[in-house]
């Protein structure tokens, strides 16, 4: 009988992949606080100080907030089990004073085991990007029984959802596309089958839709 099973993305490549997704995402707040750094250095350029302290200033906000999501995200972030969803709330909405996309985060429980937490934040992002232009990513979760059900709409002008997220969030090895995109996706995947849970996604016009359950 052929095994007929999707290959299996391995470890270290997931890794590398995860890697290089969270070092270009940091890459553009650090380099910009170089930047500044050497206007301020510059004698030439003292004409521009209040430019550059400003750069560095939001710059080094952005670098900030990008760590402390991840850190939840992607990380194990030390020992922490459950969440409070006030918490996440802070979290998500820091990644998104960053977007053009707003944030409304509706959780109807106190707080969420570790993976949930990482669907929430996951997600959250996954919907903010889903807005190049703009809109509003609308995060709802709620307890029904032993599970939660978590569901993301994102709606405005040319909502999108790349090739690659959806078949990400499928459990699909990379084929087309690009990898930054993707590997969140497929961990989302990942780590929401082993819990035990479902995700998928949804697009529609104008519209895109993600929806998780997990055990609680």
């Amino acid at each position: 009988m052929t095994d007929t099973a999707e290959p299996a993305v391995r470890p270290a490549e997931l890794a590398a992949y995860l890697a290089a997704r969270m070092c270009h995402d940091f890459i553009s707040p650090a380099s910009a606080i170089s930047s500044g750094l050497d206007l301020l250095e510059d004698p030439s350029a003292q004409d521009m100080r209040e430019e550059a302290m400003g750069l560095i200033v939001s710059s080094a906000k952005k670098l900030a907030d990008l760590l402390s999501f991840c850190r939840v995200a992607f990380g194990a972030s030390a020992s922490a089990e459950t969440f409070d969803v006030r918490d996440l709330e802070k979290l998500a909405q820091g990644v998104f004073a960053h977007m053009r996309a707003e944030l409304s985060w509706t959780v109807d429980t106190p707080a969420v085991n570790k993976p949930a937490a990482r669907t929430l934040l996951n997600l959250a992002q996954m919907a903010g990007q889903a807005l190049p232009t703009g809109g509003i990513a609308k995060v709802r979760a709620v307890q029904e029984g032993a599970s939660l059900a978590i569901a993301l709409e994102s709606t405005g002008l040319r909502a999108r959802l790349r090739p690659e997220v959806l078949a990400g969030l499928q459990g699909q090895p990379l084929g087309e596309g690009l990898h930054g995109h993707w590997v969140q996706a497929y961990y989302t995947h990942l780590f929401v089958t082993d819990a035990g849970g479902r995700v998928f996604a949804d697009v529609q016009d104008d519209r895109v839709i993600f929806a998780a359950t997990l055990p609680v």
